[in-house]
C-alpha cells in the first residue's frame, strides 16, 4: 500500500462499498498547506495523528497542539484493538505494524512539557494588541512604546519590563506626544489594566527567557525521523486568545527566521493548527490579511500549514483558498448555518461523478472522510470517499509516568526548564533613574554648601545706620540666585524612576533611528538586524 515519496492516508471505496484504491498525500506538495474539518467525534484527531506519524517517518519534523490530551499517545507504541485490526484488514494494510515516535512535549505552563517562552519584544505590538483586544488608539500607543524601546536599546523581555516602560511614558505624555503622536494617559492606563488581566490569566508564564529556539522544533533523530513537537494545550485552552496568539507568533517566527528554499522533495516542517477558529474569532481585518500573506509566502520556506477545525466556515475565504490538501470528515446539517457549511465544503472539492459530495458529507462514518490532495503538477485530485488508516502509535493519552520518562530523555531536557531574568528594560530604567536622581541630589547639596560658605560680616551693627540696607541687598541677591537655580534644575523633590529616565530617552530618540530594530509582517523581530 505504500509508495515512495507519498504518505498513505487510507483507501477509498466505490459507491457499492467495495475497495477502490489507496489515497496518498504527495510529499512534494505537502507544503501547499491543508485543511482537516469535521464535527466532534468524527475522527479529526486520529487523522492528525496518522499524518504526523507519516511525516515523521518521512524525516519531516512536525508541530501540533494537543487540545484534548489524547494526542500524547503518539509517543507510545500502539496497542492491539479489534476495531483497529478490522480497519487495517478492510483497507488492505498488510502488515499493520505498531510503532512509537520521537516526541518532544511542550507546555506554556511547564507542567506537561518543557517550558515555551518568548519575549515581549519578539512578540511585537500587533500580536500583543490582538492578545489584549485593544482599540485602534490603544494599539497606536503600544506601537509607540515598542518604537521607543527598540530605538533606545531597552529590551522588553517580560510583563514587568513593558509595565515599567508604560509608567515613565505616563510621566511625559506631552513631550512624547510631540515626538511620536498623541499619547493619552487613559490609553496607557487601559493597557496597564490589560497587562494585569494577562498576568492573572497566566500569560506571565509565556513571556520571559530563555526564549524558544525555532531550531528545537525542527529536529530530526539519528535514524532520520522527524521529531514531533506536541504542545500540551488542554489548560491553555482556558484562555483561547492566548492559545491563538501563541500559534500565530510561532508561525511568524518561522516565517521571519527560515530562508527561502523554493520547491523541494518534502517540507522542512509541518505545522498543525488545531481549533483553528480561535485564530480568527473577532480578529481585525489587518491581522487576517497578515495571516493570509504569511500562509501564502511561507510555502517557499518549506513549511506546510494544516488547519484543523470543525467547520470550513471557521477559516476566512482568503486563507481557505491557499489550502490545497483537503480531508473532510462528517458534518451535520441540522441548522441553516450547518447546511451552508456542508455546501461550502462540498463545493471546494473537485467533483466525483460517482457520488453526490453534499450528501456524502452528512453520511460519513467515524474514521471516514472525503479526501482530495494535490497530484501531478499541483492539480487537485478527484474527491474520494476514504477509510482513514489506523494509527501505528497508541490511540489515546499516555500516563503521567510515561510522559515524564519521555521528557527526561528529550533532546532539550534542561534547556528551558529554569527561568532566566537578565538585565532588561525594568532594571535599566531603574538604574538610570537612580543615577540621575543621585546626580541631582549631589547638585542640590553643593548649592546648599556654597550658600553656607558665603562670608558674613562680624561687625556690630545698629539699626538704621546703613548695614541693614546691605543686608537687604544680600538677601535679595540670595533670593535671586535661588530662583535662578530652581529654574535651571527640576527642583528639590526627588524625581521618580519614570520621570527622570524619560528625559534621557527623549533626548536620544532623535539620534537613534539608525539603531532601530526591524520587525516583520506580524510584528515579530527579524533576527540578524
Amino acid at each position: 500500500m505504500l509508495e515512495e515519496g507519498k504518505l498513505y492516508v487510507g483507501t477509498s471505496r466505490n459507491p457499492d462499498d467495495s475497495i477502490n484504491k489507496g489515497e496518498y498525500l504527495d510529499l512534494k506538495y505537502a507544503n501547499r498547506h491543508g485543511l482537516i474539518t469535521g464535527a466532534t467525534g468524527t475522527g479529526k484527531t486520529v487523522t492528525l495523528q496518522i499524518l504526523a506519524e507519516s511525516f515523521s517517518n518521512a524525516g519531516v519534523p512536525v508541530f501540533c497542539a494537543d487540545v484534548k490530551g489524547d494526542l500524547s499517545g503518539i509517543a507510545a507504541i500502539g496497542e492491539y484493538k479489534d476495531f483497529l485490526e478490522k480497519r487495517a484488514t478492510t483497507i488492505g494494510l498488510d502488515p499493520y505494524e505498531f510503532q512509537e515516535f520521537p516526541v518532544i512535549f511542550w507546555d506554556l505552563f511547564g507542567e506537561k512539557g518543557h517550558r515555551v517562552r518568548t519575549t515581549i519584544s519578539e512578540m511585537g505590538p500587533l500580536l500583543l494588541a490582538r492578545l489584549m483586544d485593544m482599540s485602534d488608539a490603544q494599539e497606536g500607543v503600544l506601537n509607540i512604546a515598542f518604537k521607543l524601546a527598540d530605538e533606545n536599546g531597552l529590551p522588553l523581555l517580560d510583563l514587568k519590563d513593558l509595565r515599567s516602560l508604560l509608567n515613565y511614558m505616563a510621566g511625559e505624555t506631552e513631550k512624547l506626544s510631540a515626538m511620536y503622536g498623541n499619547i493619552t494617559k487613559q490609553s496607557l492606563s487601559t493597557i496597564q489594566r490589560g497587562l494585569l488581566v494577562l498576568e492573572q490569566q497566566g500569560a506571565e508564564n509565556f513571556f520571559g527567557e530563555p526564549a524558544l529556539k525555532i531550531s528545537d522544533i525542527m529536529r530530526t533523530t539519528n535514524d532520520g525521523r522527524g521529531a514531533i513537537s506536541v504542545l500540551a494545550a488542554d489548560k491553555l485552552m482556558m484562555n483561547p486568545r492566548l492559545y491563538g496568539t501563541f500559534l500565530l507568533w510561532l508561525l511568524s517566527e518561522l516565517f521571519e527566521e527560515l530562508p527561502e528554499v523554493g520547491d523541494s522533495d518534502k517540507p522542512r516542517l509541518v505545522f498543525f493548527f488545531d481549533e483553528a477558529h480561535l485564530l480568527f474569532d473577532e480578529a481585525p481585518k489587518i491581522l487576517i490579511d497578515r495571516v493570509e500573506q504569511v500562509v501564502r509566502l511561507i510555502r517557499s520556506k518549506g513549511v506546510g500549514v494544516y488547519f484543523v477545525t470543525q467547520n470550513p466556515l471557521d477559516v476566512p475565504e482568503s486563507v481557505l483558498s491557499q489550502l490545497g490538501n483537503r480531508i473532510q470528515h462528517a458534518l451535520r446539517a441540522y441548522t441553516p448555518r450547518e447546511q451552508k457549511a456542508v455546501k461550502v465544503a462540498a463545493e471546494t472539492f473537485r467533483p466525483n461523478p460517482a457520488f453526490d459530495c453534499f450528501e456524502a458529507i452528512t453520511q460519513l462514518g467515524v474514521g471516514e472522510a472525503l479526501v482530495s490532495t494535490l497530484g501531478a503538477k499541483g492539480v487537485p485530485s478527484m474527491v474520494e470517499r476514504t477509510l482513514v488508516r489506523p494509527p501505528a502509535s497508541r490511540l489515546g493519552p499516555i500516563t503521567e509516568p510515561e510522559r515524564q520518562k519521555v521528557m527526561a530523555v528529550s533532546p532539550v531536557a534542561g534547556q528551558y526548564d529554569t527561568d532566566l531574568d537578565r538585565d532588561s528594560a525594568f532594571e535599566m530604567l531603574a538604574r538610570r533613574a537612580e543615577e540621575a536622581a543621585k546626580a541631582e541630589e549631589d547638585e542640590r547639596r553643593r548649592e546648599e554648601e556654597k550658600e553656607q560658605e558665603r562670608p558674613e560680616s562680624r561687625r556690630w551693627t545698629l539699626p538704621g545706620y546703613g548695614d541693614d540696607d546691605d543686608e537687604d541687598e544680600r538677601g535679595r541677591a540670595k533670593s535671586s540666585r535661588r530662583k535662578k537655580s530652581s529654574r535651571s534644575r527640576p527642583g528639590y523633590q526627588r524625581q521618580t524612576v519614570t520621570e527622570t529616565v524619560i528625559k534621557s530617552v527623549a533626548r536620544s530618540a532623535a539620534t537613534s533611528l539608525g539603531r532601530a530594530l526591524v520587525r516583520g509582517i506580524l510584528g515579530s523581530l527579524k533576527k540578524g538586524f
